[in-house]
């Protein structure tokens, strides 16, 4: 008999969430997908299934290598997980990194609209 485990357990257990009920929230609300199929929390992993998980702008994809029900440490996650993921996907993290103004909430200050003006060219009118 194959070894399985919910997949909400392992993705808490890879480090790919904080937290279990995080992981488990994830799957509730359809971030977690295997194929084009969003997954419920108890749905059993087995090795070598493809699993997407949303995470903010991008989406990383990994295949499961061997399951486990424990939280390890950072160093042992190659061990149970390749990291798929185009690099498409990370990049798009790199140009928000970079713009200083994607993470602003609210009404920009005089100063900060000036930068604004400054970043996109539209001080010269």
């Amino acid at each position: 008999m194959e070894k399985t485990v919910r997949i909400d357990k392992w993705l808490w257990a890879v480090r790919l969430f904080k937290t279990r009920s995080q992981a488990t929230d994830a799957c509730r609300s359809g971030k977690i997908k295997m194929g084009d199929d969003p997954v419920k929390p108890s749905r059993d992993l087995k090795p070598g299934q493809i699993v997407s998980v949303h995470m903010g702008v991008m989406t990383k994809t990994v295949k499961v290598v061997d399951v486990l029900e424990k939280r390890v440490g950072a160093k042992l996650v190659p061990q149970y997980l390749e990291d798929l993921t185009p690099a498409e996907e990370y990049q798009k993290l790199e140009l928000l990194r970079e713009n200083p103004f994607a993470r602003r909430k609210g009404r920009p200050t005089k100063k900060e609209r000036r930068d604004i003006d400054q970043w996109f060219g539209w001080d010269d009118e």
